[in-house]
């Protein structure tokens, strides 16, 4: 393209603000479904259009695939796509009606017989997924699948026969966690966060929160990194911080943490957005292209807890 003269955007401009080279960089990279949810996020995009990109994940049996979640390729329904499902919807105010019927129909017949979800379903053999994902043969319930669905269903009072089972198997594995891992943690968050016993879900995560401190779960200064272990694993430098477990200041979490923390933690996210205008994404790579379409989503997932915190984008 032929230079047009015209002089470099200050960088003060709006064309530099975080918000800005962040869309750019979704414009670029992004899968139709995260160009639909930034649109709606951040420019008063509607809530239809999101909807029409996620069905196309959607399979017969009601959950989801087509690497809906970037780690696990192929066509089959898996929980992690299905948790990941729930999530598009609740952040569009559309998570009810027939097609959560159909989901939890899904989830009931993939679940074992207390409820809770495996991470992955042995009809991903067929198919590739993260080396971090192993695929076994009768695979157990956990916690880190269960949580995150569970919580988001009661989030949006979503009532189904299954979800009883559920609920109990995930009081049972939050209350029980003696030693654990961020992600886990993470998991457990999203269910205490919506569960309706608010008390006994107050009592929980008080004594989650001890337990990240004690076993020093969550990097509490971003600039001495090395006194803070990665858990086993984990890929190198896939340190976990206040923000990742609480991403908003309603959240349980937030309580774990002071201001001072929490503020640190912050300026952390905020300084990692890279020059392309997108968040790097910090587990291990596994091959390209969920790489590629990872970082959109950690990018939205950015900017919204910045904004959550009341941090200027613009």
């Amino acid at each position: 393209m032929a230079d047009t003269g015209a002089s470099a955007l200050p960088s003060t401009s709006p064309a530099h603000t975080p918000l800005a080279r962040a869309e750019r960089f979704v414009w670029l990279t992004a899968r139709v479904l995260e160009q639909r949810l930034f649109a709606h996020h951040f420019r008063g995009g509607g809530a239809d259009p999101v909807e029409t990109a996620l069905d196309a994940y959607r399979n017969d049996d009601g959950g989801y695939g087509h690497a809906l979640e970037p780690d696990l390729r192929g066509p089959v329904s898996q929980p992690l796509h299905a948790a990941h499902a729930l999530r598009v919807l609740d952040a569009i105010g559309r998570c009810g009606g027939q097609r959560v019927e159909r989901l939890c129909r899904y989830l009931t017949s993939v679940s074992t017989a207390d409820g809770a979800l495996p991470a992955i379903h042995p009809s991903q053999r067929a198919y590739p997924a993260a080396p971090f994902v192993p695929v076994v043969d009768d695979p157990p319930g956990a916690l880190l699948s269960t949580g995150p669905v569970v919580g988001l269903l009661h989030r949006n009072e979503v009532w189904h026969a299954w979800l009883f089972r559920a609920t109990d198997f995930c009081w049972q594995a939050v209350e029980s966690l003696e030693k654990s891992h961020p992600y886990e943690i993470e998991a457990a968050v999203a269910f205490l966060d919506s569960a309706p016993d608010r008390s006994r879900a107050e009592a929980a995560a008080d004594r989650l929160g001890r337990l990240v401190r004690e076993h020093r779960l969550a990097a509490l200064d971003p600039d001495d990194l090395a006194a803070y272990p990665v858990a086993p694993g984990y890929a190198p430098g896939e340190h976990h911080f206040p923000h990742d477990y609480a991403r908003s200041p309603h959240s349980l979490a937030r309580a774990w943490f002071t201001d001072d923390e929490m503020a640190r933690s912050l300026d952390f996210l905020a300084a990692e957005q890279r020059e392309d205008g997108g968040w790097p994404i910090r587990w291990r790579q596994w091959a390209e292209a969920p790489a590629l379409e990872a970082r959109p989503l950690v990018t939205i997932e950015a900017l919204r807890t910045l904004s959550a915190y009341g941090r200027s984008l613009s």
